[in-house]
């Protein structure tokens, strides 16, 4: 039977709810368990859905004498404990004040409900949730547990804190416990990617591997692989007394605290099943060599925009010539001249006709006459109306000379 006690003098790192799912982590996995709440504000008891106020007996009614374990565990799920606590838990400290052995109470009543069982282990955890400080309920929880789980917010403030609580385990395991050894530190509210949080993590683990094979409690500590991400769900399922399990169980908290669980119950075997999975890739498939391809078989260059348009102009401007030599030679250079200069004035306009068809003969003393190239239709642009609204009309700008009379009808003589 393993009895961890999760303790953290700071408040809000998550001791509660590491306790809470871990133990019901292990529980779905078949492992009995059975968690002790000895935080006065029983947030561990109201997380499980138990009411501290009914008035049934918890631990402050243990360590007073009053009831044993048998009679204060109650069970909540499979394989799943709890002895509830309640704010009578608070005067118990003074109560014990007097008390020789205060500090060992709880170690006591765990070794007797062992041996009210015939000897054999009844729960295979044994999970302590200590309450935020170092008095008489953390030195019991530290005396009767064997291991020590440290939940840790990766701030500065978290970290100055875990000092003075390895000097308190340190010195419960010299005086008391011998036995107590630290497990491990468990990172809680992760937020990946925060430089804070990656320096906090990296100077744990120097710590702890600074104190390998030196005679302290915490020699074979590690930060467990398996962090606790920030997540909402974790937040939201006290307030239905429930366990992430039970009511988020697809969420990354529930996935969080199932590794959790397995990594604490067996680092070794958690250890080599990340390494299978990380190292179970489907194997990349060869490159296959490209395929040949043709090469592409030379084209034709186009022809030129130019050589289409001068075609078109050349039968779209005909010029008919008499069939006399004289004809000829006088026609020729206007011939010549006059395409240039039409191309010249006027755009050119490309129309498809049909082949032209031979000239006929013209009398020798007429005129060469000239063709001029079919103008394609252009629809006239209607333009807007002006809007005299946002400016005058361009012809009202023009000066208007009659408006004055001229100077000298403002003149007259004085006599």
């Amino acid at each position: 039977m393993r009895r961890i006690a999760v303790i953290n003098q700071k408040g809000g790192v998550g001791k509660t709810t590491t306790s809470v799912n871990v133990g019901a982590g292990l529980a779905r996995a078949g492992h009995r368990v059975l968690l002790i709440d000895l935080d006065p504000q029983a947030h561990l008891t109201l997380h499980l859905g138990l009411n501290p106020a009914e008035g049934r007996p918890g631990v402050y009614e243990l360590l007073t004498g009053t009831t044993t374990l048998s009679a204060a565990r109650t069970q909540v799920s499979n394989n799943l404990w709890v002895v509830g606590a309640s704010i009578d838990l608070a005067a118990a400290e003074v109560e014990l004040v007097s008390i020789v052995g205060r500090e060992v109470i709880l170690r006591d009543l765990i070794d007797q409900h062992v041996e009210e069982n015939g000897g054999a282990d009844p729960y295979d955890y044994v999970v302590m949730d200590c309450p935020p400080s170092l008095g008489v309920l953390t030195l019991n929880g530290l005396c009767a547990a064997k291991e020590v789980v440290l939940p840790l917010q990766p701030h500065y403030l978290a970290l100055q804190g875990l000092s003075k609580l390895f000097e308190t385990v340190s010195l419960v395991g010299k005086r008391i416990n011998p036995e107590l050894t630290v497990t491990g530190v468990v990172i809680c509210m992760k937020e990946a990617g925060t430089r804070l949080g990656a320096e906090v993590v990296e100077d744990v683990r120097g710590f702890l591997e600074a104190a390998r094979n030196t005679p302290v409690p915490w020699r074979n500590a590690r930060v467990f692989e398996t962090a606790i991400r920030r997540n909402i769900k974790l937040a939201e399922a006290p307030s239905y007394g429930q366990s992430i399990f039970d009511y988020a169980a697809d969420s990354n908290g529930a996935k969080d605290y199932e590794a959790l669980a397995a990594e604490i119950h067996d680092p070794v075997a958690f250890a080599a099943r990340s390494q299978a999975q990380s190292q179970t890739v489907a194997p990349a498939e060869p490159a296959t060599p490209p395929e040949s391809v043709a090469p592409a078989e030379p084209t034709a260059p186009a022809e030129s925009a130019g050589a289409g348009e001068s075609q078109s102009d050349a039968s779209a401007v005909s010029v008919v010539t008499d069939s006399s030599a004289g004809s000829e030679a006088q026609a020729a250079p206007e011939a010549q001249v006059m395409p240039e200069a039409v191309a010249a004035s006027e755009p050119v306009v490309t129309v498809e006709t049909p082949p032209a068809a031979e000239p006929e003969p013209q009398p020798a003393s007429a005129e060469p006459e000239v063709v001029p190239p079919a103008e394609a239709a252009v629809e006239p642009v209607q333009s807007e109306p002006y809007s005299s609204a946002i400016l005058p009309h361009p012809a009202s700008q023009s000066p208007q000379t009659d408006a004055f009379p001229p100077p000298s009808a403002n003149l007259r003589v004085c006599g």
